[in-house]
C-alpha cells in the first residue's frame, strides 16, 4: 500500500504522522507550533523538516496537509490567517512543499479536513449533507455535500466563527478560550491557572460561575447553529473540537437550546452528533483530500 505523510497545522500544535491509503495511521506525533514566536515562516520550516524526517523512515507517495486559516485549495495557498499565526497569509504552502520534496502535496483548511473525515468515517457517515462545527481556541465550520467540501465562491464558505451573535462574533462568544478568560477574569486569576476541563469539572460540582459561563456559551453556540441550520438545512450537524469532548455535560443543554430556536418541522429532521475522529480528524481528512485529488488527475 502507498504511504503518505499527514500534517495537521493548528494554532498550538502541529500533529503529524504517516498513513496508508486505507486511512490507517501507522505512526503519529506532534510538535508545538509556536505560532506567535515563529509565525508563518517558522511553520513552513517545521513542515519541510517533518517531511524530510518521515521520508527517512518510509517510502512516501505524497504529503497531505490540513492547516488553520482560509485556503485556496487548488493552489494550496493561505489566503487569510488571523493573528494566531502572524505572517502566514499568502504562504504558497503546496508549491513550497512540492518544490522541496518532489512529492505531490494537497493543502486544505483544517475544519474542512475534519468535516471531510467525519462525513466519510465518523459521525456524519452516510449523510448527504453534513455541517461540521469545531469549537476550540476559535470556532470554525464547514459544509460537506455528497462527500465534497463546499468551498463557496471565494473559498470562505461556512466561516462560522465570524457569524454575528448578539453584537459579537460567534467565536468571541463561544470559543473555549473565551470561556477560560471569562472565569479567570471573574476570579481575578491568570488564564494559565485554568483550562476547559477544570471549568466543566467544577460546573458538574455546582460552581455557579462555571455553570453560568457554560450556559452563556451554549446559548451563543445554539443561536449560531440554529441560524446555519435554517439557511443550509443539513441532514446532520457534527460538533467537534476540544470542548466537545464534554459531551455528557453539553448534549442535553444544546438539544434543549436548539429545540427552542428551531421550529419543530426543521428540528426533528436535523440530527445533532458529536465528532468521532478525535485528534486524528485533521490528518485523516487531509489524506482523504489528497486521495481525492489523486483520483481527479
Amino acid at each position: 500500500m502507498k504511504k503518505y505523510i499527514c500534517i495537521d497545522i493548528g494554532g498550538t500544535a502541529i500533529k503529524h504522522g504517516v498513513a496508508d491509503e486505507g486511512l490507517r495511521l501507522l505512526e503519529k506525533s506532534e510538535i508545538p507550533t509556536k505560532s506567535q514566536v515563529d509565525g508563518g515562516p517558522g511553520i513552513v520550516k517545521k513542515v519541510l523538516k517533518l517531511v524530510e524526517n518521515w521520508r527517512r523512515c518510509y517510502d512516501i507517495s505524497g504529503v497531505a496537509i490540513s492547516t488553520a486559516g482560509m485556503v485556496e485549495p487548488k493552489e494550496g495557498r493561505i489566503i487569510y490567517s488571523c493573528e494566531l499565526i502572524p505572517g502566514y497569509t499568502g504562504t504558497e504552502l503546496k508549491k513550497i512543499v512540492e518544490a522541496a520534496s518532489g512529492l505531490p502535496c494537497a493543502v486544505e483548511n483544517d475544519v474542512n479536513c475534519a468535516g471531510l473525515a467525519e462525513s466519510v468515517t465518523g459521525a456524519g457517515k452516510g449523510a448527504s449533507s453534513c455541517l461540521c462545527l469545531t469549537v476550540g481556541t476559535g470556532v470554525g465550520g464547514c459544509l460537506i455535500l455528497n462527500g465534497e467540501i463546499y468551498h463557496g465562491f471565494s473559498n470562505s464558505a461556512c466561516e462560522a466563527g465570524y457569524l454575528s451573535v448578539g453584537g459579537e462574533s460567534l467565536q468571541e462568544k463561544a470559543a473555549a478560550s473565551v470561556l477560560v478568560r471569562k472565569i479567570a477574569d471573574l476570579r481575578g486569576i491568570s488564564e494559565d491557572q485554568l483550562d476547559g476541563k477544570q471549568i466543566f469539572s467544577e460546573a458538574q460540582k455546582g460552581a455557579a460561575d462555571c455553570v453560568q459561563a457554560i450556559d452563556e456559551m451554549v446559548e451563543a453556540l445554539s443561536l449560531g447553529i440554529a441560524n446555519m441550520v435554517y439557511i443550509l438545512n443539513p441532514e446532520v450537524v457534527v460538533l467537534g473540537g476540544g470542548i466537545m469532548t464534554q459531551r455528557e455535560y453539553l448534549e442535553k443543554r444544546l438539544q434543549a437550546a436548539l429545540s427552542e430556536k428551531i421550529i419543530p418541522a426543521v428540528y426533528r429532521n436535523t440530527r445533532l452528533a458529536f465528532a468521532q475522529n478525535g485528534n486524528d480528524a485533521g490528518m485523516v481528512g487531509a489524506l482523504l483530500n489528497l486521495l481525492k485529488e489523486e483520483k481527479s488527475r
